[in-house]
């Protein structure tokens, strides 16, 4: 049996909007295998994007436990949580959310800079040679398309080699064409480097790709 690399303990997530607390979660529960390839799979409003956000250590739950390869996330402080996200996990997000400041080269080494790896530059360009980008290494996210943001952005997330990988609707702002080419290349990067990865979408396309599905409606996980 593979070993348990993410485990969700009943976590519950509210928002406050105006006078009204809106429930987004409601004490979700699941456990993601190393190496598993998840799709959280639901429709618009149904909590994918807060319940990856919670998974990843990028928000914190009202109620509720998160444990990354053991470790209670949620009792983390910041201080210590960031730079342990940094190394364990990698983040794709649907509007690519790429520093307009740095190259494309920059935007991949960014992760790996912070976790003060001196092979980032080495290990960007490789990334970027994996994706057919190492062309475009010194343009700026402006000078690049949907697609190749896309691509660049699941270089970002991928080289600190981490054991998760997050990735919220990351075709959902591409079109057909640049989407299949963007998940080809995510589940092609993601086999070789062996990383678990949970995806966020609302396409059944995506998800006859995956090892597991779990639906989510109205906040909770549903048969």
């Amino acid at each position: 049996m593979a070993e348990q690399v993410l485990k969700a303990e009943d976590v519950s997530k509210s928002y406050q909007v105006a006078e009204r607390s809106i429930r987004v979660l409601d004490r979700v529960s699941l456990v993601v295998a190393q190496g598993e390839f998840l799709v959280v799979e639901g429709k618009s409003g149904s909590g994918k994007s807060t319940l990856l956000g919670l998974l990843s250590g990028l928000d914190r739950p009202d109620t509720g436990r998160i444990f990354l390869h053991g470790r209670d996330i949620t009792m983390l402080s910041e201080d210590q949580l960031a730079p342990f996200r940094n190394r364990a996990t990698g983040y794709v997000f649907q509007s690519f959310h790429l520093v307009p400041s740095l190259t494309a080269l920059e935007n991949v080494m960014f992760p790996a800079e912070l976790n003060r790896d001196p092979n980032a530059g080495e290990k960007a360009a490789e990334l970027l040679r994996r994706v057919n980008l190492y062309e475009r290494g010194a343009n700026f996210p402006h000078q690049l398309s949907g697609g190749e943001k896309q691509r660049i952005a699941i270089c970002r997330a991928l080289v600190n080699r981490p054991q998760v990988v997050f990735a919220d609707e990351p075709t959902g702002n591409l079109d057909s064409a640049n989407g299949e080419t963007v998940l080809h290349l995510l589940l092609e990067l993601r086999r070789e480097l062996e990383t678990t990865l949970v995806l966020a979408t609302h396409s059944r396309e995506i998800s006859r790709s995956a090892d597991r599905i779990l639906h989510l409606a109205d906040g909770r996980i549903t048969p």
